[in-house]
């Protein structure tokens, strides 16, 4: 791994799970970063000058060295191929297809269930509720079959399956998404949190996560 000359700028929302994904990945491959705060609820996402970073006005966005890239998934992509030794995204067909059908899920179910349940309680969203905690519980109930007989979702050791899905399940009880009934979802979520370089979320004591804060 060639590490960059200056450290990887991740602009992020500290409270974003897209933004964590990113910061997760960056500290697992031990690179070294700087953080740039975006503060969404006063709009400086939608500044001229975050918008020539990225004209959907959205965050994760990083500058390595001059290399602008938007949307966590692709990140993750770029900072494996460019970083990652081979190590987080396979290079063999089946093996990258497995892990493509992660991110699909992160980007798609988990992104429209946990992590939209949580937006009710963290940011006060107008949604209904009980219908993405139903939806969440379906897509948990899924992850915890897969899970059976293997340590981690996509091949046999760690990958960016795993990466792109952490933030938004760990951080399920604070959408009142409770994790209780999935233990190999919990077993799972340990052994991504042992891993050197894990960088933890910030918490927020809302929802299910407010008895435990």
């Amino acid at each position: 791994m060639n590490a960059p000359q200056h450290p990887i700028r991740l602009y992020r929302h500290r409270l974003s799970g897209h933004s964590h994904r990113v910061e997760l990945f960056l500290g697992l491959l031990g690179l070294p970063y700087a953080l740039v705060d975006v503060d969404l609820k006063a709009g400086a996402h939608k500044t001229p000058d975050f918008l020539e970073l990225n004209r959907f006005g959205q965050v994760p966005v990083i500058d390595d060295n001059g290399t602008v890239l938007a949307d966590s998934n692709a990140i993750l992509v770029y900072l494996a191929a460019r970083y990652g030794n081979g190590h987080w995204l396979p290079a063999d067909p089946l093996g990258a297809a497995q892990v493509q059908r992660w991110l699909s899920v992160a980007a798609g179910p988990l992104a429209a269930g946990p992590a939209m349940a949580r937006l009710v309680n963290v940011f006060g969203a107008k949604l209904d509720a009980p219908a993405l905690i139903a939806r969440s519980h379906a897509l948990l109930a899924v992850i915890e079959a897969e899970l059976a007989g293997h340590d981690w979702l996509a091949g046999t050791g760690a990958t960016l399956a795993d990466v792109a899905c952490y933030s938004y399940i760990a951080l399920a009880p604070e959408g009142d998404v409770s994790l209780a009934d999935y233990p190999r979802i919990r077993s799972w979520l340990a052994r991504i949190e042992a891993l050197p370089g894990f960088v933890p979320m910030e918490q927020t004591p809302v929802g299910l996560a407010a008895a435990t804060a």
